[in-house]
């Protein structure tokens, strides 16, 4: 049975526990230290900066243990079509399924229109477009993470980003997984590079001879990724630094044991991933251990699950709901699950949380697949201030002002006065010469 740190509020202080507990999953240590792998990151941006695709060829040799000459770092395109059109039947129909829910919730999300607002001579609007092109990072072990490219890439395309790069590290069989082509196939994507790590993030910000630059890079990673973000943020744009995934799990009288223990064990698996119980009644600890307990016995991976649910999951004990909302709330969970009564009441007294799932029969594995919202969203507490990775990450907004002789008129005191006040005199006269002409 896993040995799930069990904290009761009443004979603790809960919120000092769970913070002590999520210590490993801040981003503080990446953002803020200067921590080992820095110094590697930031040699291996100077490095492609200075030497372009052969510097990215020697790092993927040295770090993957694959031999990609420069000239094979894209894939080429048939090999796409070609994994495409060898995926079998079912995984072909379940990739589908994604797209076509991630695309049609993101395509809802773009349906507010802007009115210029028209007042005392001026016209004021905001002009949207998207970046020109965006590049997706895949995870590539040998077990692939499609549903990552998915996830990334749609709600780029439904934005109406022109062009989308995927990069992947070539660990399966000394190339990129088929399933990650064949999936970059459906997706209508034919530039597909064989890279990944801080030097695919170093590529595709900073250009090569074979890789042209993109504006903004989305998609998981880790400590070397987001580090290359890190440095690489301002000389293009990213989603998001994010640290190891989690789930928070709210369950009162109404929760069902068993399933929160597989809710538990979906996000532990992650190796690593953090787990973390929040309820009201002190009798539902006990039967869900039982339920990891028998649960994990039939799970391939149990050993590295229980592992992580041993060092990132807690069960707490709270004295009610306002209590489990209250700290829920200073942890901003990436995954929020509220498996209670009243679910959309509960939801409603949160305020930080990247994706929130409602109900008994809403798991966290629905918003990872095939629900609609894209899966790239904010970890460590970044929910404070971030958001998950939508179509609306892909667009810019351009301020258009357009003013009449006297709508300037109306505003020229009050410029005048304000520029003077800040001692930039030629920001009065821009104002002063065109109104005395009147």
């Amino acid at each position: 049975m896993p040995k799930i740190r069990i904290i009761n509020s009443t004979e603790t202080d809960a919120s000092a526990e769970l913070a002590e507990l999520r210590k490993p999953l801040s981003l503080d240590r990446l953002i803020l230290d200067e921590v080992p792998e820095a110094k590697i990151v930031r040699q291996i941006i100077s490095d492609v900066r200075q030497r372009g695709d052969q510097a990215v060829a020697e790092i993927t040799a040295r770090v993957d243990k694959v031999d990609i000459p420069p000239d094979s770092i894209r894939v080429p395109p048939e090999l796409i079509i070609k994994a495409h059109d060898q995926m079998p039947q079912d995984l072909h129909k379940a990739v589908q399924h994604s797209i076509e829910s991630v695309r049609r919730f993101q395509e809802s999300l773009l349906t507010a229109h802007h009115v210029p607002l028209q007042i005392n001579g001026r016209i004021l609007s905001s002009r949207t477009r998207p970046v020109a092109r965006v590049g997706v990072c895949v995870p590539g072990a040998a077990a692939p993470l499609p549903s990552s490219a998915v996830h990334s890439a749609v709600p780029a395309q439904v934005a109406g980003v022109k062009e989308v790069a995927i990069i992947a590290p070539p660990l399966h069989n000394g190339d990129i997984h088929p399933t990650i082509l064949g999936v970059a196939g459906e997706l209508g994507i034919h530039e597909v590079y064989r890279m990944g790590g801080a030097h695919g993030v170093a590529a595709l910000a900073i250009g090569t001879e074979r890789v042209n630059k993109v504006d903004k890079i989305v998609g998981p990673g880790g400590p070397y990724v987001q580090l290359a973000k890190r440095y690489l943020y301002g000389v293009v744009d990213i989603d998001m630094y994010a640290a190891t995934t989690e789930v928070v799990v709210i369950a009162d009288a109404s929760a069902k044991p068993d399933f929160i223990a597989a809710d538990m064990i979906a996000q532990a698996e992650h190796n690593p991933g953090s787990s973390i119980v929040i309820t009201d009644q002190s009798d539902l600890p006990d039967k869900i251990l039982a339920e990891l307990d028998k649960q994990l016995a039939e799970l391939p991976a149990a050993e590295a699950t229980a592992r992580w649910l041993n060092e990132l999951g807690a069960i707490v004990i709270v004295k009610n709901m306002d209590e489990a909302a209250k700290l829920t709330d200073e942890i901003a969970p990436e995954h929020l699950q509220i498996e209670t009564e009243n679910a959309n009441q509960l939801a409603d007294k949160i305020d930080s949380a990247g994706a929130i799932f409602l109900g008994h029969y809403t798991p966290e594995s629905v918003g990872d697949y095939v629900a609609g919202p894209s899966h790239v969203l904010p970890t460590g507490g970044t929910a404070h201030f971030w958001s998950g990775v939508s179509a609306l990450s892909f667009l810019r907004h351009t301020s258009i002002m357009e003013y009449t002789p006297g709508g300037l008129a109306h505003d020229a005191n009050s410029i005048e006065t304000l520029a003077r006040a800040e001692g930039l005199n030629g920001h009065a006269l821009a104002i002063t010469v065109r109104t005395r002409r009147r």
